[in-house]
């Protein structure tokens, strides 16, 4: 029991002992691992410090070489400022020489002030005389315009006083545009004036013409009765003193030298009026609004101004008025006429009927036939078409206003009583 209890105690003790020995191990391992983590820990923060620091020796060197270039550049400035650095005496010269070049700058100054102010002074006189010049310039054109107007140019006219109003306002010459919509309106006005004017004188012309023709054909037709009534008494005479004078076996002769007579004085009529048919003119002229181009009207005219003839063709059947490229005065027209249409009777424009007198043919050509036939001869190439050329290019403003203009003026010729006095004619 003794060995057991002994044994008990012994393996107590050993335990005992075993467990003392462990925790006194544990502690021990426990403070090792503790200082072991403490000692890495160190370890690392030691490493960053090291790292830190290598980087901080970094900067530091940086900031030594930047110092060292800041330094250099420093150094550089002073010795820069010292090399500008002037003394008092450069700067009192300097001083003196910048007041007499500001006495300069100052008479120079004032000299221009001055001729500043007088050029302002010639230049306003200038344009005083500038803009009086304009006005007469102005006013100058408007009355040529005004005076020129008729009633077949008012677009012309209108452009004209356009261009002129355009002239003024480049050189300076202001015109607003309430001065050119009442410039247009007096031109407007003047062309209802002119208008009606050459309306009336057409009319108070054609009246005339018409009195003119009637009476010449009145006294025409009462001269022929007169000197066929003194040539039928006369001859009556002279037949009744021969008959009293003759005898019977002479009326034979005598109604032999009657028939002679007559026979005479037929051929010498006949004669006499071949003679003054065969005069006039022969014309070559064009209406490029109406036909078209390369169209020519090649005609003849016995009268004493050709030109009313060519006015007479343009007046209504067409709606422009023909342009004249010829006009030959010749002794024998009728021959040049015919001359000319048989040359160019395969280009009439009118092959049904031949007496139709408008050929498509060109110029040039009919200038040849002309010379062959009559000799050199003045011509015109170009058509000058100004009315159909006008009509193109007018706006539908002074389209309206001409056509208004015509209304009008015709109304009021009407109203005026021109129209009965021609109906009384």
């Amino acid at each position: 029991m003794e060995i057991v209890a002994l044994v008990v105690v012994v393996s107590i003790a050993f335990a005992g002992g075993a467990a003392l020995v462990y925790f006194l191990t544990e502690r021990t391992r426990k403070e090792t691992l503790e200082r072991q983590t403490k000692l890495d820990r160190q370890a690392n923060e030691l490493t960053d410090f090291r790292a830190k620091l290598t980087e901080y020796n970094a900067q530091l060197q940086n900031r030594e070489t930047d110092t060292a270039a800041r330094e250099a550049s420093v150094a550089a400035r002073i010795a820069d400022f010292q090399k500008r650095v002037i003394s008092y005496d450069d700067l009192a010269n300097e001083n003196r020489i910048l007041r007499l070049d500001l006495r300069r700058v100052d008479v120079e100054l004032r000299k221009q002030i001055a001729e500043d102010g007088a050029t302002r002074n010639r230049q306003i006189e200038i344009d005083t005389l500038a803009g009086t010049l304009a006005k007469r310039f102005l006013k100058d054109n408007v009355a040529w315009i005004t005076k020129s107007l008729t009633a077949d140019n008012f677009a012309a006219s209108k452009q004209k006083l356009k261009q002129v109003i355009a002239w003024c306002r480049e050189i300076g010459f202001s015109i607003d545009a309430k001065e050119e919509e009442s410039l247009i309106a007096d031109l407007k006005r003047e062309y209802e004036r002119a208008v009606r004017a050459q309306l009336e004188r057409e009319e108070q012309a054609r009246i005339k013409a018409q009195i003119r023709d009637e009476e010449a054909a009145r006294r025409e037709r009462d001269r022929q009765l007169a000197e066929l009534e003194r040539r039928r008494r006369a001859i009556d005479a002279a037949l009744q003193a021969a008959l009293r004078d003759a005898h019977e076996a002479y009326s034979a002769e005598i109604e032999n030298l009657k028939a002679q007579l007559a026979e005479v004085e037929m051929n010498q009529r006949a004669i006499s009026q071949a003679q003054l048919t065969k005069a006039g003119h022969v014309y070559v002229i064009s209406n490029i609004g109406s036909f078209g181009e390369d169209v020519f009207k090649i005609g003849m005219t016995r009268r004493l101004e050709p030109m009313e003839r060519v006015r007479e063709l343009g007046d209504a059947s067409v709606p422009f008025p023909f342009d004249v490229h010829m006009m030959i005065s010749c002794k024998d027209a009728p021959a040049l006429e015919k001359a000319l249409h048989r040359k160019f009777f395969r280009c009439q424009v009118n092959k049904t009927t031949p007496r139709k007198e408008f050929f498509r043919v060109r110029l040039d050509d009919i200038v040849a036939v002309v010379r062959h036939h009559h000799g050199d001869v003045e011509y015109r190439a170009d058509a000058e078409a100004l009315q159909y050329r006008q009509s193109l290019a007018m706006p539908d403003e002074d389209l309206q206003f001409i056509e208004s203009t015509f209304d009008e003026a015709e109304d009021a010729i009407e109203d005026s009583g021109i129209t009965t006095v021609q109906e009384g004619v």
